[in-house]
């Protein structure tokens, strides 16, 4: 074979020239090949060549599915076209062809190859890319011999460029199809929308993703106008055009949200926008991400958030958690527990009269306690009858029985992580009480009809106007349980031995009461305040507050004064005072403050001085003292 070849692979000896009618002959046989393109040039390209070398059989092939196989693209055998053909490379001529080499074979073919019986003769040349990657083949083979005749080689070599230049632009054409293709693809098929607007915002094209998102079909798209898409808003159109201001001035748009409204249903959608000028200026790119969700979730959030901060205003409002009114040692010596048992996980018992204020004790606990962030759930152990107790507690799964139609979710799976504050805990049924025994010792229950223990996180603090230990005594109460929640018991003491407390309680009812009333009340006078103080008030807080807003209601003057036949039983006020007749708030405070100091025999600091009773600094006591002119009286 021989040993130096040109840079297209042909033998140097092979390159002398041919006369002119060779060259004019060969120019009207390539241009007749020119004309067509893809699969008809291959044809023509082979059509001719046979024509013009004079040899009967030329074929133009490729690789098929692996290196090791070819099929034709074209095939022109004893003049005519033969259906197209596949074959394995090893044991033919081809596959020295396609391992780069030019390959000339002028005769006996068949010996050197037995599959290629009846072949003589075969000349072959790789076709190849611009990176000298083997794509294809050209080859031209007969019955008879082909000696290497310069005219031939030359022939064949021009055939053989025309042929590699179209398998290379084949090529290229299938990989921009290919590529256009994977990009049209991903521009449909992309989660994310896309948009093409011109510099007046009308679209030139859209994905699918923009089409759902604004509600829109597809041919619906060519010429709609983005801004139809923005609602007659000021916060609306105004990001709107600050958006289009930044695109006229060439800069990008970065994650803008926008405010649209869908073209088919008008429902309100929000965007997060990116939009950026064309390097041609002719047009923009534009992308948009659908947040609705995530806005109207914010929006939601931020109602809870309001309803929520509406909420505790209001319940602070009316059970005045953070400032329970009151200063005197029986509430101090109250406060001071709850403060220590706040900052623990302990149960709590608290105990005492009704109308005391035990829930108002049970939420400071819950707000002053680590749990203050999740829910304080109540529930009132007498009002639920006797049947539905279990259920309210633990739940029940859906058919549990008669009437259960759904799953039911009880108080203590809803105050998983924070307080459940048991009222009136003294009601609970015994068959109940060993089921809630075995949630504060174990942390977990069953609902009703429910085969799953359910665990829990919940602090307890039960509260009762009974008294426990005799209810133990009887049998009605469990002892074990009882002792599981008085690990931290609280006495809740009667507003009769807080007399001292009256005058700041109706300071702060009439407050609350004048102004749900709309009625002003400026005080009350000295002789009323006597009064209240003297009462036994078996109803407690509560007694009091019915008295006070009763009074409002009835009262014409800005002094409230509330007579003693609205207190049954009340006692005349025997407290001697010097009492001017001056129902001004000074003069009450005077006579206050003087009847406090009267009472503790002038003694002003410590724990049974009037500052400790009156709930006063004790500097700003003698202040007080000083400022109203009262005076020792010498022993």
């Amino acid at each position: 074979m021989p040993s130096f070849r040109d840079s297209d692979g042909f033998p140097a000896e092979y390159a002398a020239p041919v006369d002119s009618s060779d060259l004019k002959i060969l120019r009207a046989l390539v241009e007749g090949a020119a004309q067509a393109t893809g699969e008809d040039f291959f044809r023509a390209l082979v059509k001719n060549l046979s024509l013009a070398t004079g040899f009967a059989n030329a074929f133009v092939a490729e690789f098929a599915d692996s290196k090791s196989r070819v099929r034709t693209k074209a095939f022109w055998m004893n003049g005519e076209f033969a259906q197209d053909q596949e074959w394995d490379l090893a044991g033919t001529p081809c596959e020295e062809v396609l391992r780069g080499d030019f390959c000339h074979y002028p005769a006996e073919v068949w010996k050197r190859f037995p599959k290629e019986a009846g072949v003589e003769s075969y000349l072959g040349v790789p076709l190849t890319d611009s990176d000298g990657g083997v794509l294809g083949h050209l080859a031209l083979f007969d019955g008879r011999e082909m000696p290497g005749e310069p005219r031939l080689l030359f022939i064949f070599r021009i055939f053989a460029a025309r042929a590699a230049a179209e398998l290379n632009r084949l090529k290229v054409v299938e990989q921009l199809r290919l590529s256009e293709e994977r990009f049209r693809d991903l521009f449909d098929e992309a989660p994310i929308a896309y948009v093409h607007e011109d510099l007046e915002s009308r679209f030139i094209s859209a994905n699918r993703a923009a089409m759902r998102i604004l509600g829109i079909t597809e041919d619906e798209v060519p010429g709609t106008v983005g801004m139809s898409f923005i609602p007659d808003t000021p916060e609306a159109q105004k990001r709107v055009k600050e958006a289009f201001a930044s695109i006229e001035r060439g800069v990008d748009t970065s994650g803008v949200v926008l405010e649209l409204r869908r073209r088919d249903n008008g429902k309100p959608i929000w965007i997060q926008w990116w939009s950026k000028p064309d390097p041609g200026g002719q047009y923009t790119r534009t992308m948009f991400v659908d947040i609705t969700e995530k806005v109207l979730m914010e929006q939601e959030q931020a109602r809870l958030r309001e309803q929520n901060l509406y909420l505790q205003e209001e319940i602070k409002a009316v059970h005045n958690f953070e400032e329970i009114v009151g200063a005197g040692p029986a509430l101090t010596a109250v406060l001071n527990n709850v403060r220590r048992v706040a900052a623990t996980d302990a149960s709590v018992l608290i105990q005492g009269e009704s109308g005391t204020g035990k829930e108002l004790i049970a939420r400071a606990i819950h707000s002053a306690g680590k749990r203050r962030d999740k829910p304080l759930i109540k529930v009132n152990c007498a009002a639920l009858p006797s049947g539905l107790v279990e259920s309210e507690l633990f739940g029940h799964e859906k058919g549990a029985f008669t009437g259960a139609i759904a799953k039911r979710i009880g108080r203590f799976e809803l105050a998983d992580g924070g307080t459940l504050f048991l009222d009136e805990i003294g009601e609970i049924p015994l068959d109940i009480q060993v089921k809630l025994l075995r949630v504060l010792q174990e942390r977990e229950f069953d609902r009703v009809g429910g085969k799953t223990p359910i665990k829990v996180d919940v602090r307890v603090i039960a509260a009762t106007n009974r008294n426990l230990l005799q209810a133990v005594a009887d049998k009605t109460f469990r002892d074990d349980l009882y002792y599981r929640l008085n690990v931290f018991p609280i006495l809740m003491p009667p507003l009769r031995e807080r007399s001292e407390d009256i005058p700041l309680l109706v300071s702060y009812l009439i407050g609350k009461f004048s102004k749900k009333l709309d009625k002003r009340v400026d005080g009350v006078g000295s002789k009323t305040l006597r009064l209240l103080q003297s009462y036994h008030w078996p109803g407690n807080i509560r007694e009091l507050e019915n008295v006070i807003e009763r009074a409002i209601i009835l009262s014409d003057e800005a002094v409230l004064g509330i007579d003693a036949g609205l207190l049954p039983g009340a006692a005349e006020p025997t407290l001697q005072s010097k009492h001017t007749g001056d129902d001004s708030l000074e003069a009450v405070e005077r006579e206050h403050i003087a009847a406090m100091l009267e009472k503790t025999q002038w003694v002003i600091e410590g724990e049974r001085g009037a500052a400790q009773l009156l709930g006063m600094n004790p500097s700003t006591l003698r202040y007080r003292i000083k400022k109203l002119g009262l005076l020792k009286p010498s022993r």
